[in-house]
């Protein structure tokens, strides 16, 4: 058989381009040597925010081990399938990166457990959530631009990291919300990018899991997705190695999702037959999808990990406690603004709604936090041996 080749990068018409970006916030002139989606990747690449996921925790608190998973490790991961994917489509890579590298910059510390707990101490204030808070990093809180603050990136970008928003905070975000209102979709970039982040993040996790020993293979023989590769890999390998297995298992779930994500998006754009971006986002359903089937597999797979890792005794143990460090700084930061940092402190004399405003100004100090620097602070507020 001769093997396939690489294909060669052509972008489609329907594809995100320079040529049919809506722009920036702020105009800028046009970068030498790299498209408009590259600049924002360098953009990305080089926030703060994007050095701090590195030490943010999916499931597992950050010092529970190195070799678990982080949002940086994750970010990169969705990049990579979003890329390979991308490129195969026709539709823009660059733009593809940078949504995935963005996509988390939001994230608060201790993953879903810190986004609950805040978003609870945020009732009262709009809650909280992360694809919101992504956006606001990126639009408002990395400051490291003479002439703007945030990162000033295309509306294509920024329409990815927002992959979902109420009628009522859509309303309050000009263009970039009003998909939300008037039911349009998002460029097919953004499409991507949310089910290869679901992609990485499932399989990942059963990987993590099994590391861990949260998760056994008698448990994951449940799930199709697993146990058809897993049969696979052992009817080919034997011998192999219990480690190695599940890196192959994994790696072929991987493959499986992503080769069915392929070839039922390139026949739902060749039905719809796009003539250009507008195309897309008028079409009235998402072009990147998987099949049913698929649709149904990976619903299973969520579901398991929902019950039988995010609900382990000893994650929740991790959740409860993360709940708990979040809870009480918030409230002590509330209840005494003067403990804040100074360059947090000093941003409550320019909100508008003393209240709302100072309650957002400490939820922008705690989900900025990593995970082992949220336990450092709480230390440091609370335990009588931390007296700096």
């Amino acid at each position: 058989m001769t093997p396939r080749a690489a294909p060669v990068p052509v972008l489609q018409a329907y594809a995100a381009s320079n040529l049919n970006s809506y722009g920036r916030l702020i105009n800028e002139v046009s970068p030498d040597y790299r498209s408009e989606y590259q600049r924002d990747r360098d953009r990305i690449v080089h926030s703060a925010a994007f050095r701090r996921l590195e030490y943010k925790t999916q499931v597992f608190v950050n010092h529970e081990g190195d070799m678990f998973r982080t949002r940086l490790t994750h970010s990169i991961e969705v990049a990579q399938i979003g890329r390979s994917i991308a490129r195969i489509l026709g539709i823009n890579e660059d733009l593809t990166e940078s949504i995935a590298l963005a996509h988390d910059l939001g994230h608060t510390p201790f993953g879903h457990a810190g986004q609950d707990a805040l978003n609870q101490c945020m009732q009262d204030y709009g809650g909280f959530e992360h694809n919101l808070q992504s956006l606001r990093v990126v639009d408002e809180l990395e400051e490291r631009y003479a002439e703007f603050s945030g990162l000033n990136l295309t509306f294509e970008t920024r329409e990815g990291i927002l992959k979902h928003c109420s009628l009522k905070r859509a309303a309050e975000l000009g263009d970039l919300g009003r998909r939300f209102i008037e039911g349009r979709q998002p460029g097919l970039e953004a499409q991507l990018v949310n089910l290869a982040d679901g992609i990485a993040y499932n399989n990942h996790d059963v990987d993590d899991g099994l590391r861990s020993g949260l998760l056994t293979i008698e448990q994951l023989s449940e799930i199709h997705l697993f146990q058809e590769q897993y049969e696979l890999v052992y009817a080919s390998y034997p011998t192999l190695p219990q480690r190695r297995v599940i890196h192959e298992v994994v790696r072929r779930m991987i493959n499986r999702q992503v080769t069915d994500l392929i070839e039922t998006s390139s026949e739902r754009i060749e039905a719809l037959s796009p003539q250009d971006i507008d195309a897309v986002r008028t079409a009235g359903q998402p072009l990147i999808v998987f099949s049913d089937e698929m649709t149904i597999h990976n619903q299973q797979l969520k579901r398991f990990l929902r019950q039988h890792l995010y609900q382990h005794y000893k994650v929740r143990r991790m959740s409860t406690k993360a709940e708990r460090i979040l809870t009480s700084l918030f409230n002590a930061f509330i209840d005494d603004p003067r403990l804040l940092p100074p360059d947090y402190y000093h941003r409550l004399g320019r909100v508008e709604q003393p209240d709302t405003g100072k309650a957002r100004i400490v939820a922008d100090y705690i989900a900025g936090m990593t995970d082992r620097f949220a336990i450092g602070e709480y230390e440091r507020m609370f335990d009588p041996g931390h007296l700096t």
